[in-house]
């Protein structure tokens, strides 16, 4: 078996700024003042709850816990001005048709927000939610989520025999390759291509609007 890790800004979907911005608003309504600018492309939510909170843990717990109802006061406008990238839909189910292949998430969300995002534009029905990782993980660095993810498909599970991460940013491919996981990077995203393609990913993607070509780079060995 296969064990696909899906990436979610960026990657599968767009929100228009409402993941953002649902950040901004769990920040000041805990603490009481507009964070300072950070950089959230490939950065878990505790890491950047943590960077706005200037490495402060004691507010923590209650910004990710603001975080989920931030978002979810914005997921009817999220659905109306944002979507699944072109393409994501098709490459989704024709993995999900495969009898050697588990999809899943690992995303820097934490996980009540990561299916809000994923699921207001259809793509649930072919994600295990189960045995992702997540931002809400006590797992600060993304490639220790891939270790998450790996034991939760085995307890559900056999075991499987590879992991593969699809990500849009360097930081996706560096997780893979210290997890020692397969990375295919998709140029959709936030990060520069030319400096995606540096990342030495196993694979690498302008988009997924050729449904063959991205099945055959997820699933090469």
């Amino acid at each position: 078996m296969l064990l696909v890790l899906w990436d979610v800004d960026g990657t599968l979907v767009r929100t228009a700024g409402h993941g953002r911005y649902a950040f901004e608003e769990a920040f000041e309504a805990v603490v009481g003042r507009v964070p300072e600018p950070v950089d959230y492309a490939g950065r878990t939510d505790r890491q950047i709850a943590l960077t706005m909170l200037a490495g402060e843990h004691e507010h923590l717990p209650r910004v990710l816990e603001e975080l989920a109802g931030a978002l979810e006061l914005r997921e009817e406008a999220m659905r109306a001005e944002g979507y699944a990238f072109p393409g994501v839909a098709e490459v989704l189910e024709a993995l999900h048709a495969r009898d050697d292949v588990i999809q899943s998430l690992l995303t820097g969300n934490i996980q009540t927000n990561a299916v809000l995002k994923t699921a207001a534009f259809g793509l649930d029905r072919w994600l295990d939610y189960e045995v992702g990782a997540y931002g809400s993980d006590p797992h600060e660095e993304r490639s220790d989520l891939v270790a998450v993810a790996r034991k939760r498909a085995a307890a559900k599970y056999d075991e499987p025999t590879g992991a593969v991460l699809v990500g849009d940013t360097p930081l996706d491919v560096r997780a893979a390759r210290e997890a020692g996981a397969r990375a295919v990077a998709v140029a959709t995203g936030f990060a520069d291509p030319e400096a995606l393609r540096a990342s030495e990913p196993d694979a690498y993607l302008e988009d997924f609007s050729d449904t063959a070509a991205a099945v055959a780079a997820i699933t090469s060995t």
